[in-house]
């Protein structure tokens, strides 16, 4: 089970940092993303992150703004966000990766999150 935290509202410019906690289970050894949905648009893959951190990735629109990391002894993953915009508003999923290596599809991800909710106001 994957555990996501960290949501709230905040003003366009400030920050918020999302955490992913896997409890039952480990996913040292596997990739993690964090996904999003708007409302009234499709989920889209925001960043990931290889089983080592060794390896990132992020879509353009959060690249500079956006910091994924984990910590692999804490079994968590973050999701640090800066110069947030009310376009980043939507619900944040984390999922873990049937590999090692992070994917841009949702189709990989094996386990999901409930979602939190992140609100940028203007």
């Amino acid at each position: 089970q994957l555990v996501e935290s960290g949501g709230g509202v905040v003003q366009a410019g400030g920050s918020l940092r999302l955490s992913c906690t896997a409890s039952g289970r480990t996913f040292s050894n596997n990739a993690v993303g964090w996904f999003r949905r708007a409302p009234g648009k499709e989920r889209e893959f925001v960043a990931g992150i290889s089983w080592n951190g060794s390896i990132t990735r992020y879509i353009d629109s959060v690249k500079g703004r956006f910091t994924i990391s984990r910590d692999n002894a804490k079994n968590t993953v973050y999701l640090q966000m800066n110069s947030l915009k009310p376009g980043d508003t939507a619900v944040y999923y984390c999922a873990s990766n049937r590999h090692s290596l992070p994917t841009t599809t949702s189709d990989m991800y094996r386990y999901w999150g409930q979602g939190t909710q992140v609100t940028v106001s203007s």
